[in-house]
């Protein structure tokens, strides 16, 4: 199999740009979902759109520390709901993916990365040698503090699948009211070396949702933007 061909693909050709109105229309009318509509399901291709989404989500380093699960089972589903206070979003959106971050980041995941970077990129491992050298000396240097790293880089994926889903028109839930270790029990994520930190609900909106006809609260951009 060839890693490169099968590797994300960037492109420096420009894409045709989002208008500025549609981005504002998009995020003024996404809500955190608390009732979803059970007969409706995300359409494959926009579903695969989204996961493209996750995949392509920023990282420091482009290090990538991070797991995203995708759970369609409804019997587990119906268990994580159990552990989430029980709230309905779980099994009644369409989807609902966990993030999970790496625990105790370290030497071997920046090699593998590396890895990756020379076969994607068609250069040596070697040529790559200062760059490696760096990301494990900053992560060395993090000690305790690692982990707390690893989940924030995680969160920015959570914010990148929040806004692609409003840009394509599918309501969204995050959630961080669930059982932490019971997730990765129920997941299996410990062996694999991952703990699960939040989650999200995606779906469309039941038209009885009282949440959806509520204002958006938000403090006006002079309040939480500064300029110098």
């Amino acid at each position: 199999m060839n890693t490169a061909m099968n590797a994300p693909t960037h492109s420096s050709t420009a894409v045709p740009a989002l208008e500025p109105a549609r981005l504002t229309a998009a995020l003024e009318w996404r809500y955190a979902v608390k009732k979803f509509d059970t007969a409706r399901s995300i359409p494959a291709v926009t579903w695969q759109a989204l996961e493209h989404a996750l995949v392509h989500a920023p990282s420091s380093y482009g290090l990538q520390p991070w797991r995203f699960v995708v759970v369609s089972d409804p019997a587990l589903r119906a268990k994580l709901r159990e552990v989430s206070w029980k709230q309905p979003q779980v099994t009644d959106a369409s989807h609902f993916v966990v993030f999970a971050a790496r625990v105790g980041v370290g030497d071997a995941d920046v090699r593998r990365y590396a890895e990756h970077i020379a076969a994607v990129r068609g250069v040596s491992l070697e040529s790559l040698a200062g760059f490696q050298g760096m990301m494990s000396k900053a992560i060395a240097g993090m000690g305790e503090r690692a982990d707390a790293w690893t989940a924030r880089q995680t969160y920015i994926a959570l914010g990148t699948l929040l806004t692609s889903a409003a840009v394509l028109g599918i309501d969204a839930c995050p959630m961080e009211g669930l059982d932490g270790p019971r997730y990765d029990e129920l997941l299996g994520l410990a062996p694999l070396g991952y703990r699960a930190l939040c989650a999200a609900a995606l779906g469309y909106r039941a038209a009885d949702d009282a949440n959806a006809a509520l204002r958006k609260v938000r403090f006006p951009s002079g309040e939480v933007i500064l300029r110098r």
